[in-house]
């Protein structure tokens, strides 16, 4: 199982240690690509910091960020696990898993970054503000700059298996599932079940304890409908259907009433 998760805005800080090793990031294919983000965020925010937060869309109260970003390839790194932090990660807890549960989550989970691609957990990384909505002068679009090395990268690291897509629109739209292993692709949206609408926080963090509840309970779905089994053996109301037309992934819905 491969689930993939989008990244928090707000980070831990860098580490007091080793700096950022590019080579020793997971899914090294993306390295050229990388490199290419990398260079250009470091030498924009080392450069016009009002252009830097023009670019990057950060308020004045989030100047700090871009000296943060200058310092990248030399700030100590710390594993990604522990960098994202926000409601969904809050949720999902990796800290307090047991040491098997750890095992699973650095094999299975997958976050997508508008500076890294996508990184394991236990890759170390340095905190740092970059999401893939933005558009950096010389590289363009970051979602775009990331779809010809996500295509070229990801189906492999899909594996066989499942592919549990818990991302946000954003981080969707740089690496979507095609063909054969889009019919191995389950997205979920939660659902407040009294209104059926999606309530963003409780949205985030009941993703999170989806997740959670996954590995510690060590299930293994290889396909969309075994992940429906599987979530109904943990408690959640699950709606879907099997997509109409080949090549597509299932869209499953989880009922949650109490929005908390």
């Amino acid at each position: 199982m491969l689930v993939l998760l989008p990244p928090s805005e707000g980070k831990a800080p860098s580490g007091p240690g080793a700096p950022l090793a590019l080579e020793s990031l997971s899914l090294p294919g993306l390295t050229p690509a990388r490199e290419a983000v990398l260079g250009e965020l470091v030498a924009l925010c080392a450069g016009d910091e009002e252009k830097a937060r023009e670019v990057l869309g950060l308020s004045d109260g989030l100047r700090g960020e871009v000296a943060k970003n200058a310092e990248l390839r030399t700030a100590g790194a710390r594993p990604a696990g522990e960098i994202y932090t926000g409601v969904l990660y809050d949720a999902l807890g990796l800290s307090s898993l047991d040491g098997a549960a750890r095992r699973r989550a650095a094999g299975s989970l997958l976050v997508f970054s508008g500076l890294w691609g996508a990184v394991r957990v236990s890759d170390r990384i340095p905190s740092y503000r970059c999401s893939m909505g933005v558009k950096l002068p010389g590289l363009g679009a970051l979602a775009a700059h990331w779809r010809a090395p996500m295509a070229s990268v990801l189906p492999e690291a899909a594996g066989d298996g499942l592919v549990l897509d818990l991302r946000s629109s954003a981080y969707a739209s740089a690496w979507r599932p095609k063909g054969e292993v889009a019919e191995r692709t389950a997205t979920v949206r939660v659902l407040h079940a009294p209104t059926r609408k999606v309530v963003s926080h409780f949205n985030k963090a009941t993703k999170g304890r989806i997740v959670r509840g996954l590995l510690t309970e060590g299930a293994a779905p290889a396909r969309p409908a075994e992940l429906v089994e599987a979530l109904r053996d943990l408690g959640y109301v699950v709606e879907a259907e099997a997509p109409a037309k080949a090549g597509k992934a299932w869209e499953l819905d989880v009922l949650v009433d109490e929005v908390h």
